[in-house]
């Protein structure tokens, strides 16, 4: 089939690979999202989708909005017969849905209805589930509830961060997303709709939804932390400023602290919650690099009268 592929960050990478490399589609061309400021310097690049579609010679498409007339004229002058979407990150109008004759085909990371929305991964991991998997549909004008075509699933291991398990899903997704394609091509495949129950809901996690609550049990701020890891980063205050924290380990043999009351040893910082204590991993102070639980501890000596807020 003629493609049009949709997709901006790392994790669409797989599947744009995946198609490149199939004997039986051809990537026209890439839509993804205008060159954008990134790391350190702030300088604009252009998005991850975009590089690698310039390396293969491909035509890069970058509308403000998926609905300006110059896109879906260009779009319509390619005339593809399916346009494959992976974490493209803007919505789609009718006019550009109703182009590719097969439609828009989305590569989803939950198992739908379950988790539609910006941050599925991140929900599963924070909401304890043992299993997650990526869905193939069709794109229609209601947010992640078109027909499906296909599943696979995942198992979400006891110490998965958010960053982890969406790595192992934009792999095997992108098998899933070109066997559809496939399927779609010889006419082997029908879309078949959701189910009315099981439907929730997966908004965007911000930096305020980020912010550790020490008065939680400790498998909630062990599920939090992993869920915002490696985005947006879960943190706490200390002395004021904050510090950003990266996962923690349980420790029900440790004695019971106060929520966000510390104890400090020459190899630990162990952490109150309402429940039992969690004893940091990696520390970033604002402003400063990445760093042991210890490193951090012996560079500001915690006194018995500080917390973590």
């Amino acid at each position: 089939m003629r493609l049009v592929f949709a997709g901006t960050p790392d994790t669409a990478l797989p599947s744009l690979r995946a198609l490149l490399d199939s004997p039986r589609h051809e990537v026209l061309a890439v839509v993804t999202r205008p060159d954008a400021p990134s790391g350190r310097g702030r300088k604009v690049h252009p998005s991850p989708v975009a590089e690698l579609a310039e390396e293969a010679g491909i035509e890069v498409l970058r509308p403000a909005k998926a609905g300006d007339p110059e896109f879906l004229e260009r779009l319509k002058q390619i005339g593809p017969d399916a346009c494959p979407v992976v974490a493209y990150g803007a919505l789609l109008p009718q006019a550009a849905l109703d182009i590719p004759r097969h439609g828009w085909v989305n590569l989803h990371f939950s198992l739908l209805p379950a988790w539609r929305g910006a941050a599925p991964v991140q929900h599963a991991v924070l909401h304890g589930d043992e299993i997650t998997g990526a869905t193939t549909f069709q794109i229609v004008k209601e947010l992640d509830a078109g027909p499906v075509y296909g599943m696979v699933t995942e198992e979400v291991r006891a110490a998965d961060t958010s960053g982890e398990l969406l790595a192992r899903l934009a792999e095997s997704g992108a098998g899933l997303l070109a066997a559809t394609l496939d399927g779609i091509e010889d006419g082997t495949l029908e879309a078949r709709p959701q189910p009315a129950d099981g439907v929730s809901h997966a908004p965007k996690i911000n930096v305020e939804d980020a912010r550790i609550d020490w008065s939680a049990p400790a498998m909630r701020v062990d599920r939090l932390i992993r869920a915002c890891t490696p985005a947006p980063g879960t943190w706490a205050e200390f002395r004021g400023q904050r510090v950003k924290l990266g996962p923690v380990r349980l420790a029900p043999e440790a004695p019971a602290l106060a929520p966000g009351e510390m104890a400090v040893s020459k190899n630990s910082v162990l952490v109150g919650t309402a429940t039992c204590p969690v004893e940091l991993g990696e520390v970033q102070p604002q402003g400063k690099r990445l760093m042991t639980a210890g490193e951090w501890a012996r560079g500001v000596r915690p006194t018995g009268e500080d917390r973590l807020v």
